[in-house]
């Protein structure tokens, strides 16, 4: 694949992370509702660790390692959040992570948008399994992918500290076979 792939839903346009993102990127993202709910997510957030993502998405696409998009309101592409697919070529799968800026929260996007990576990732990537976590004090991250048809696989308990103390992460799953499945 040369170029970024850029795919649609109804609401939203999912492509590549682009420079004028980063003052919205930074916005969204300083911000400890969205930091705790990720593992990895510095905080404060500045306009450094933007820049650091944006580069990460593009070596990620050029090494074809990790597919990051920005997710985009289709009638001004304003960025709301991003979602990303982070591969492990040699076992045909990728692990998806995802985050909605608050003011967008409880509005269906994160659902919209992992409809389109799930299909891409199983029709074009042509991944076998695509599996995704949350905290459990996060239910309606688990909401999203259980409206996608994840099933639940694991449960780890007391595997991260965060806020103080140990929580549980959950993970659920999508099968090729179980996508083709439920596509019928």
């Amino acid at each position: 694949m040369t170029e970024f792939p850029t795919l649609h839903t109804p609401r939203l346009i999912l492509g590549q992370l682009e420079i004028s993102d980063i003052p919205k990127i930074v916005e969204y993202a300083d911000n400890p509702n969205i930091a705790n709910n990720l593992r990895d997510l510095p905080q404060p957030y500045r306009e450094k660790d933007a820049i650091f993502w944006l580069n990460m998405a593009r070596q990620g696409f050029d090494s074809e390692t990790e597919y990051i998009f920005k997710l985009g309101l289709k009638e001004t592409n304003e960025f709301i959040g991003g979602m990303g697919l982070h591969l492990k070529k040699e076992h045909h799968k990728a692990e998806v992570g995802y985050w909605i800026g608050e003011p967008f929260w409880n509005k269906g996007y994160a659902t919209e948008a992992l409809e389109a990576i799930l299909k891409f990732g199983f029709e074009t990537l042509e991944l076998n399994k695509i599996y995704a976590n949350y905290y459990t004090y996060n239910p309606a991250s688990g909401k999203v992918m259980v409206n996608n048809g994840m099933i639940k696989e694991a449960e780890f308990v007391d595997t991260q500290f965060k806020l103080g103390k140990f929580v549980t992460e959950m993970q659920y799953r999508l099968t090729k076979r179980e996508y083709e499945q439920m596509s019928k």
